[in-house]
């Protein structure tokens, strides 16, 4: 099917309940469903597959054989009708799996502006996923993790279901996360270690240097000070904190699962 706005491949399957703005482009072979939503300008590349209600952006690109809005690997789902949302420029690599949501979870799974998920990203059910975040090759996430923004999530990690990581947090390669991840930090390991600040993640997203060493100084306090971390978020929040240190209070009083503090055995900060 190609119109003056709309251009699809002769062999993709496209759902004639499907709704497709102007300058969207559909590949061969392609299978888009009745209740998907695409906004102006995206591209679905050969092969891919976007199902249930579903609705995408503006400006996406869906590489091959990318799996969007397919039911979840829960096996409490039994068939209701959830969604998933997903906004404006983004990009999935291939073979990039994203699930819509539970009743259970909230029925959604939502992801916001700008963010780049490389080849065999697994997204699960209820996820919600933040702006411009940056998801290494096989990166899964389980079941109702929230990710902030400008989080790095490298390849071939693993985030337990129901945990969170905290905006401008780096979670380094092949890391297993089973508890949260704070803000701003460098995360590592199999089971997960703090490293301190991401200073080097940071500094690219055009931090300045005293902001970056206002943040280290914290992770000093939470790490390196003898003190619990309850007694740690209290000494910080005695010091009238800038607003990045009271990002990390409010996530730590905010967890439920714990946030990752361990230190590894090197000290890399």
């Amino acid at each position: 099917m190609k119109t003056a706005t709309v251009d699809c491949h002769p062999t993709a399957v496209i759902h004639e309940g499907a709704r497709l703005e102007e300058g969207v482009r559909v590949g061969p072979y392609c299978v888009i469903g009745e209740h998907v939503e695409l906004g102006s300008g995206t591209v679905v590349e050969a092969s891919a597959v976007i199902e249930g209600y579903t609705k995408i952006g503006e400006r996406c690109r869906i590489f091959p054989f990318s799996s969007i809005g397919l039911e979840p690997q829960d096996l409490k789902f039994k068939g209701e009708v959830t969604a998933l949302e997903i906004g404006d420029d983004n990009v999935f690599r291939e073979f990039v799996t994203v699930h819509r949501g539970t009743a259970l979870g909230g029925g959604r799974t939502a992801i916001g502006n700008g963010n780049l998920f490389m080849a065999y990203t697994h997204i699960a059910h209820d996820c919600i996923i933040g702006n411009a975040t940056i998801f290494g090759n096989a990166a899964t996430l389980g079941g109702h993790v929230k990710v902030d923004d400008y989080a790095t999530v490298s390849a071939y990690s693993g985030v337990h279901q129901f945990c969170r990581v905290g905006t401008y947090a780096f979670v380094g390669g092949y890391t297993v996360v089973t508890k949260d991840v704070l803000p701003f930090s460098k995360t590592v390991g199999n089971r997960a270690c703090l490293y301190g600040a991401n200073a080097i993640g940071l500094e690219r997203r055009s931090f300045p240097r005293e902001r970056v060493e206002q943040i280290r100084a914290a992770f000093r306090v939470i790490q390196q000070s003898n003190l619990n971390v309850s007694q740690a978020v209290e000494k910080l929040s005695e010091c009238e904190p800038n607003e990045d240190v009271q990002t990390l209070i409010d996530f730590v009083k905010s967890s439920e699962r714990g946030v990752i503090v361990r230190r590894g055995r090197e000290d890399m900060d």
